[in-house]
């Protein structure tokens, strides 16, 4: 018997059930769109062989949901899809088979079954790291006073159109180190349905307001990566 015909073996399910991939997207994959992440998965998810439920009507297919979609250019450590399964696999051989399709650079930490709603985020952590020769105490300490005062004017887009808006509208908490060579940063921001901001608009203020990467693009950089989708009390992790 094939490998990925082992699901057919399988009891079915009473009723079809969510679950929960959690999985990791860096390095070179923070370029890729978000579109291009849900043909990957699409192909990933078929190759993997897993016993997975389609739509009804004239076109099935697989039904992916993913919770909190990342910009292009962003890291994080703390990606979501849900997928639905008819068949009773254990949820270890689906991470198992799963990350045998995938990278290093896009992997499954964990694979459970559903419970909260992706509508219960309310805020997402960062970690920004400012690569600068001129990097040092000082220039941390402007930019946490940047942070601290405002206003912090951005242009937010939406598919209601452009508005501008006040960046530590949306910030909830921040802290600022300074490293050789670099500045980080941990910033929590906005990231509830009605209310989110692209971890983008840090990076853009800090330009406007500072002056920042108008050097040699091959000394100066920055990385943005997400660690952490929290709740409303900004503390407890969302799973």
């Amino acid at each position: 018997m094939k490998d990925n015909e082992k699901k057919f073996t399988l009891p079915l399910l009473e009723a079809p059930r969510t679950v929960r991939v959690k999985f990791r997207k860096v390095g070179n994959l923070q370029y890729i769109s978000h579109l291009d992440l849900q043909r990957t998965f699409s192909r990933v998810l078929v190759r993997a062989g897993l016993p997975l439920w389609y739509t009804k009507g004239f076109n099935p297919h697989i039904k992916m949901v993913f919770g909190l979609p990342l910009p292009v250019g962003c890291e994080s450590e703390t990606e979501f899809l849900d997928i639905r399964i008819e068949r009773d696999m254990p949820l270890s051989e689906i991470k198992e088979r799963l990350n045998a399709e995938l990278t290093e650079e896009l992997a499954v930490r964990e694979v459970y079954f559903a419970e909260r709603k992706f509508t219960d985020i309310a805020f997402a952590a960062y970690e920004y790291t400012l690569t600068l020769p001129e990097a040092d105490a000082a220039l941390a300490a402007t930019v946490e006073k940047t942070l601290s005062e405002g206003p912090l004017t951005f242009v937010k887009r939406s598919k209601s159109g452009e508005k501008e808006v006040d960046v530590r509208d949306f910030i909830r908490d921040f802290k600022v180190e300074a490293g050789t060579g670099e500045i980080r940063l941990a910033v929590t921001l906005s990231a509830g349905e009605q209310n989110t901001l692209t971890p983008e608009a840090i990076v853009t203020v800090l330009k406007q307001k500072l002056g920042l990467f108008a050097g040699d693009p091959l000394k100066e950089r920055y990385r943005i990566l997400r660690r952490r989708v929290l709740m409303a009390d900004g503390v407890t992790e969302f799973e």
